[in-house]
């Protein structure tokens, strides 16, 4: 084999002028001594190993320098006695005879580049590690690459993220314990014991599950964060869509409650002022009206709070105050003498389409006593998110701990104040029930305390449900200004806010007992069947998977349910007579 054949074939085609081989070898000298036989006999032989390497002159150009240079070099060192010439690596040259063939060197280990290897992370402290660690913390505090609004540190909800599951249970509790829940021994007078309990049982399993989706929900896709759930809505429906079908109900929802808490609010410090004054005071010097102003005044301070996260210590005390009078109440109520003529027989309606009415209107008012997910969302936007510690771990937490605590509440008012009450019951639920059956058998100390419990918990659920609106109106402020809202603009919309539900609460006094026609408008649709439909759209599990189905059926009835629950809502209002008594409250 000629020596410098594959040269010959990598300058194929070049003239002479521009590849030029010099052919001046290398040499590489090796000697070993090789000790001779036990007799003594001394001497060293001497062997010498010349390989020549081929100098390729500048005009090469490096894809062939490399070519011709791989090709020499697996045959350079085949033995000894290596001459110049170059050596095929596929026939290696035998040794000679008579001579021990050399041990093989062991074999290097790889070359692994410097920037993956195991000694670049040393426990030194070197800079580019320290660059590294600083941008992996970095990257799970963002959290999941998160894509970052500058609008959100400047509303009430995203402005503070400092929450935990301590937060989350206490916003959880206080907005989904309240004064509905002291409706739901009503409901049980148009459905019985079994199908009454059974109906809570039911809603409460179906709520918590929803809870779970939307919690689930909060960051489904990567890198996005939906804070609010109109954003969820829209991210799942589309943007029109899902606007007009979750911002109608939430409104609803969130302005009709905070119009029902300066109704129950200034009545119950009406009920208060004159339990502590007594039979001496006579008539209340206040009128209806203006106990609804005085409660609204409370109400207009303790807004001016500035984000979610501020009102936690408020969320704990209303939280601490609902429990409290749930437990008082239903053991004030069975630990009394039982009213004479009580029954827990149905009572039926003048037709059937008036009983089917009436049940319909009743499963509104447990529909809507499991409220507070429309908040779920945004209470969670008030935690940190990071890659190792998500924000649905702590959120789930506390929201398990507030059901818990809920369901001990609910049920115990329920089952304690049907069975107290019977078909006695007021439509206007168990705490104007011991009121007006009690007042004589309870201590006017024991009464008064629990009013005021009842007006702090009004007072701390007006402030949770609020802060969505605020939000609301503060992103509007904050996109067409493009700058964080004033305080003085701040103070001034929430006390126009406050004033609004004011004048909504005098104008519909009776806001208050229309619970199941707010059953079927709000809660219903954004508790029970819009979380379904959600996650199908965003999370999309295998069709005809138990998710599918699951999903689907809850979503389907949950609509369904809606459509009845507001029909009896209307029905409750139209059947006594339509006689709703517009800006004028009772008493």
């Amino acid at each position: 084999m000629e020596p410098v054949s594959e040269v010959e074939e990598l300058a194929d085609g070049k003239d002479e002028d521009e590849i030029s081989f010099h052919p001046r070898p290398r040499q590489h000298n090796y000697s070993s001594a090789v000790a001779e036989d036990g007799d003594g006999g001394g001497g060293e032989e001497q062997r010498e190993v010349a390989a020549s390497v081929p100098i390729i002159s500048s005009s090469f150009s490096p894809a062939q320098s490399v070519s011709a240079m791989a090709a020499t070099a697996e045959g350079q060192y085949a033995g000894a006695g290596a001459s110049s010439s170059l050596v095929s690596p596929a026939a290696p040259r035998a040794p000679p005879a008579g001579r021990t063939p050399r041990t093989p060197r062991t074999p290097r280990t790889p070359w692994t580049p410097f920037m993956i290897s195991p000694r670049f992370f040393s426990p030194i402290g070197t800079p580019m590690k320290k660059v590294a660690i600083n941008m992996k913390s970095y990257l799970e505090q963002v959290g999941h690459l998160t894509m970052l609004n500058p609008q959100d540190s400047w509303l009430p909800i995203t402005e503070s993220r400092t929450g935990n599951a301590y937060y989350a249970a206490f916003h959880n509790l206080n907005a989904g314990i309240g004064f509905q829940g002291l409706l739901l021994p009503a409901a049980l007078t148009a459905l019985g014991w079994t199908w009454g309990i059974i109906a809570m049982v039911l809603a409460y399993i179906w709520q918590l599950y929803t809870m779970w989706l939307l919690i689930r929900l909060h960051e489904a896709v990567p890198g996005i964060r939906y804070n609010r759930y109109v954003e969820l809505a829209k991210a799942a429906f589309g943007k029109r869509l899902g606007f007009w079908l979750a911002m109608p109900p939430n409104i609803n929802l969130t302005a009709g409650a905070a119009s029902a808490l300066i109704i129950l609010g200034g009545g119950t410090l009406k009920l208060f002022y004159k339990t502590v004054c007594g039979p001496t005071c006579g008539r209340s010097p206040l009128s209806s009206i203006e106990w609804y102003l005085v409660f609204a005044m409370l109400c207009m301070v303790v807004a001016q709070l500035p984000n979610l996260n501020s009102i936690a210590g408020l969320s704990l005390i209303g939280a601490a105050t609902a429990v409290t009078y749930c437990t008082i109440v239903w053991i004030l109520s069975i630990s009394t003498p039982r009213i004479p003529g009580i029954s827990y027989k149905i009572q039926p309606g003048k037709s059937a389409v008036a009983s089917t009415f009436s049940i319909l209107n009743a499963l509104g008012i447990i529909a809507f006593s499991f409220r507070g997910h429309n908040l779920a969302l945004e209470i969670e936007a008030t935690m940190p998110s990071t890659l190792k510690h998500p924000a649905h771990v702590p959120m789930w937490r506390g929201a398990k701990v507030a059901n818990f605590i809920i369901a001990l509440c609910y049920f115990p008012i329920a089952i304690a104040g049907y069975w107290a009450y019977g078909n006695l019951m007021l439509p206007s639920g168990i705490l104007f029930s011991m009121y007006a059956f009690h007042v004589k058998d309870i201590s006017r100390a024991l009464l008064a305390f629990t009013f005021l419990l009842v007006v702090i918990n009004n007072l701390t659920s007006f402030q949770i449900y609020s802060m969505t609106i605020f939000d609301s109106f503060e992103a509007g402020y904050t996109s067409k200004k493009n700058k964080p809202i004033s305080w003085h603009v701040r103070v001034l919309f929430r006390i126009f806010y406050v004033c609004t539900d004011f004048f909504i609460g005098v104008a519909l006094p009776f806001l208050s007992s229309l619970a199941g026609l707010l059953g079927g408008l709000t809660s219903a649709p954004v508790t029970f069947a819009f979380p379904c439909f959600m996650w199908l759209a965003i999370k999309k599990p295998k069709v005809y998977s138990f998710s599918w189905y699951l999903n689907w059926t809850l979503g389907i009835l949950g609509i369904i349910f809606a459509v009845a629950f507001t029909a009896g809502g209307i029905w409750s209002i139209i059947n006594p007579g339509f006689d709703l008594k517009f800006f004028k409250p009772s008493g």
